[in-house]
């Protein structure tokens, strides 16, 4: 099982920090200096414990401890429990009225992980499901300063996020290249687990490229042996560079403890999509349109290869960035711009990462002859998503919305191209009181009928000067208009 944080552990490095010390005991026993435990081999370790605080030393005022709050609702009848959910049955109610329906409590859930500075005016690197959709976010600083944080952007698909403290020179912690890590390279992880602040945890990079595991929807985690713990997600994985090449963010555990297998997310990809949530609030990923599959060793031969490489395209989308640049069904790309391709999962991250109106050469191979297609990437149909913070009048009514894909039409049972989907209503909000949830559809606003949010943004902007909404509203087979006054 796969889990965002992890308890307890027992960490690999503590062998070689007891070795250490039986090394150091050596130096000043001449029983244990007969072992063959020489002063050169002692000076050696020590060394590389020096060195390790030295680098933990320089980093740490850079690693902070995050604390969220949310206030959420729960509905509790006004008498305790309920015998058979009675109040609630229909029948009941009609005798005996709404004084026995369940009323809301509201009450405040807390919760704890780390980040890091990535810039002097306090811009921070942590995990979206540390951040997640908290009130109030909360920043302790290395130096026992504390901020109240605002969130800049945050990507669900990658669990990245970045949020903001209002301070001028801060520490800052370099980044990376995490392309370069190798197996085996030592890394030290820095956090803040069970809330106890400024803890360091050392392993090595035990396997990259990690994917699949379902924890986001973009995966390609680094490996490590170096402990993860509740607190711990968001913090940094550094090399002995003291540059943050990963973000702390997961461990596999069988028992609900650390069982020596953490993730973490690797830099260049936390780096780019922090580029543009600082840059536009959210991420717009690239799309090529295919469906791509693993290659066996029997379908590299039947397509004539000699030995399993690349990825085969199993299915090329109409009207897609593929389709008009020539690509076709079983043509295998061995190449995108020039490096060699060697999984689906590695594929797919790099093209949701290249910024729609890019050019990609991909080197293929069909029917066995070596063609390079050149393809300019688009926009990923569906990821325009509308921040309610990022509009006046959705800010004001509450809402959050995007456009229908086809998956989520099927889902929700509703059309390609119907409205667009209500994916978030804030508790209390215009929106809330008036009974729109989250999975309804807008089919219009202010009578015209709206297919993306482009459209709905579009015909929203005259409520700004009429001061009023009228939206229509669908909820499976039932429709119906709902009517605001906005200031």
């Amino acid at each position: 099982m796969v889990r965002n944080e992890a308890p307890v552990f027992k960490n690999a490095f503590i062998t070689l920090v007891f070795f250490l010390c039986l090394c150091l005991q050596a130096g000043q026993n001449p029983a244990m200096a007969k072992t063959g435990l020489n002063d050169e081999n002692i000076q050696l370790l020590a060394k590389t414990s020096k060195a390790i605080a030295e680098i933990v030393k320089e980093a740490m005022p850079a690693v902070v401890f995050v604390q969220v709050e949310k206030t959420v609702e729960q509905r509790v009848s006004p008498f305790g429990p309920e015998p058979f959910g009675m109040f609630n049955d229909p029948f009941f109610q009609r005798f005996f009225g709404p004084q026995f329906r369940q009323r809301p409590r509201k009450f405040k859930q807390r919760g704890q992980g780390s980040g890091f500075i990535i810039s002097p005016d306090g811009y921070i690197l942590t995990n979206n499901h540390v951040v997640g959709d908290a009130d109030t976010i909360s920043v302790k600083l290395a130096d026992g300063r504390k901020f109240k944080a605002k969130v800049i952007g945050k990507d669900p698909e990658s669990d990245v996020a970045v949020i903001k403290i209002n301070a001028k020179n801060l520490p800052v912690l370099p980044l990376g290249n995490s392309d370069k890590l190798q197996v085996g390279e030592w890394v030290i992880a820095i956090g803040n687990p069970f809330g106890l602040t400024q803890t360091v945890t050392v392993g090595v990079v035990s396997a990259k490229g990690r994917s699949r595991l379902g924890i986001t929807d973009y995966e390609d985690y680094i490996q490590t042996d170096a402990a993860i713990n509740p607190g711990n997600s968001g913090g940094p994985l550094i090399n002995i560079h003291g540059e943050a090449i990963g973000i702390n963010s997961a461990i596999f555990s069988r028992s609900g403890g650390f069982m020596g297998i953490g993730f973490a997310i690797p830099i260049n990809m936390a780096k780019a999509v922090e580029a543009q949530l600082i840059k536009n609030g959210k991420v717009i990923r690239g799309w090529l349109g295919v469906v791509i599959q693993e290659l066996d060793e029997n379908l590299a031969k039947s397509f004539g290869l000699n030995k399993k490489e690349g990825v085969l395209i199993a299915e090329v989308a109409d009207n897609s960035p593929a389709k008009k640049a020539g690509l076709k069904s079983g043509d295998i790309i061995l190449k995108m711009n020039g490096h060699n391709v060697y999984d689906i999962g590695e594929l797919r991250n790099k093209i949701a990462l290249t910024p729609p109106g890019t050019k990609v050469t991909f080197d293929i191979l069909r029917e066995g002859k070596h063609k390079t297609i050149t393809v300019t990437i688009e926009e990923k149909p569906g990821t325009v998503t509308v921040a309610a913070n990022r509009h006046e009048v959705l800010k004001q009514l509450g809402l959050v919305v995007q456009n229908l894909t086809p998956d989520l039409a099927q889902q929700f049972g509703y059309r390609e191209g119907q409205g667009v989907l209500v994916a978030e209503v804030e508790p209390g909000s215009l929106a809330a009181n008036a009974g729109i949830e989250s999975g309804q559809l807008i089919e219009e606003v202010n009578r015209v009928k709206v297919h993306t949010v482009k459209e709905f943004l579009k015909a929203l902007s005259r409520s700004q000067k009429t001061k009023s909404v009228l939206l229509k509203i669908r909820d499976g087979d039932i429709s119906r208009y709902v009517a605001f006054r906005i200031h």
